[in-house]
């Protein structure tokens, strides 16, 4: 004991007066430090499982744990941004409270190295931690912990098989969630292992009530058809109609978020060159929709963007017959294929306006 407090001898002599005045001022320094400006996207994360919007069977099964109930091991899957991760994470800390919530969660993603070694080690030797330690304030602690391994479905596949006997074997002390947007990449063994839970795209009504709240927190002045709007070219995905508004909200400085704004920013291609495209396939001329074709390249309009708004034009055009829209679609989608194998943007798009051509002369 005297040689471990000789290391951390304690000096008694009295502060000077220049000690004095620099502990002061880190003090004073540390009291009037502003708040770090966050993304408004983990600024409104849910704290809490009631916050979470629009999955109730999911919250239904965590509220049945928060209250006491044993929780299975989960596999949460759906499209981007409805509030997968944010759920398990919001769950987890009502369950630990905040001093626990460290140490009982094991947190990975798809930025964190998950080849089949760290499931080995790091996954295992967590899992084979014993759990011990209450809240302090007071409420009944569960006796396991959790690993949410975030964007499963980009593991290989010898990682996921990996966890299957570790999954079974700690299963008195530890609960795994899987996040994944598509189910079809896991397994089937850690699949049959796990309670599936698919989170729905989330209603337009209540984006746009949340979009709402977070504008009016935040005295962001947007009109309601800019709030519709914000939610139609985020397609669902919560988290990026609210990366946009913010965006916006600092582009324009404190004025009025218009719709012009919002299409910038989401890289949409204005419905003016959509229709400009369809009058250069109509008119029947080739060199008038190369010049179109080129000036959308130049303009730096990204191709895959084009063809998504295009097939909902063509998909919502009632001149046009099944026949027509068939043939189109299939050209749309070869199209995308070749996209994303990396062909030629210019090429894939010529070829594209040629079939719409084609089709829209036939009538003609």
């Amino acid at each position: 004991m005297q040689a471990f407090l000789k290391g951390t001898s304690i000096s008694t002599k009295p502060l000077s007066t220049k000690d004095q005045g620099i502990t002061a001022t880190a003090g004073s320094s540390g009291e009037n430090k502003k708040v770090k400006p966050v993304p408004w996207v983990e600024k409104y994360r849910p704290k809490c499982v009631d916050e979470v919007a629009f999955q109730e069977e999911v919250v239904a099964v965590l509220k049945k744990s928060l209250e006491g109930a044993d929780l299975p091991n989960l596999l949460f899957y759906g499209p981007p941004g409805t509030g997968k991760t944010s759920t398990i994470l919001a769950a987890a800390r009502e369950l630990f409270g905040p001093e626990l919530f460290r140490s009982r969660v094991l947190e990975l993603n798809a930025s964190d190295e998950r080849g089949i070694q760290v499931v080995r080690e790091k996954v295992k030797n967590f899992a084979q931690l014993a759990v011990s330690g209450s809240r302090s304030d007071g409420k009944p602690c569960p006796p396991f912990k959790i690993v949410i391994l975030d964007e499963a479905d980009s593991m290989t596949s010898a990682a996921q098989a990996a966890l299957r006997r570790t999954m079974e074997k700690e299963s008195k002390t530890t609960r795994f969630c899987l996040i994944c947007n598509y189910v079809t990449r896991i397994i089937e063994p850690l699949t049959s292992r796990c309670s599936k839970f698919r989170f729905k795209p989330l209603s337009d009504k209540i984006q746009q009530q949340r979009l709402l709240d977070i504008a009016e927190k935040e005295n962001v002045k947007i009109s309601n058809e800019g709030i519709a709007y914000l939610v139609k070219v985020s397609e669902g995905d919560l988290r990026k109609a609210i990366t946009f508004l913010q965006s916006a909200t600092r582009l324009t400085g404190g004025k009025e978020v218009m719709e012009k704004v919002i299409t910038d920013i989401a890289g949409v291609i204005p419905a003016e060159t959509i229709d400009g495209v369809f009058a250069a396939c109509q008119s029947g001329s080739f060199d008038k929709l190369e010049a179109v074709v080129k000036n959308l390249i130049n303009e730096g309009h990204a191709a895959t963007q084009l063809i998504n708004q295009v097939h909902d034009a063509i998909v919502e055009n009632d001149n046009l017959s099944d026949k027509q829209k068939s043939i189109m679609t299939e050209k749309l989608a070869e199209a995308d294929k070749c996209l994303a194998d990396g062909a030629d943007e210019h090429l894939q798009l010529i070829s594209l306006c040629a079939i719409v051509m084609q089709q829209l002369t036939q009538n003609c």
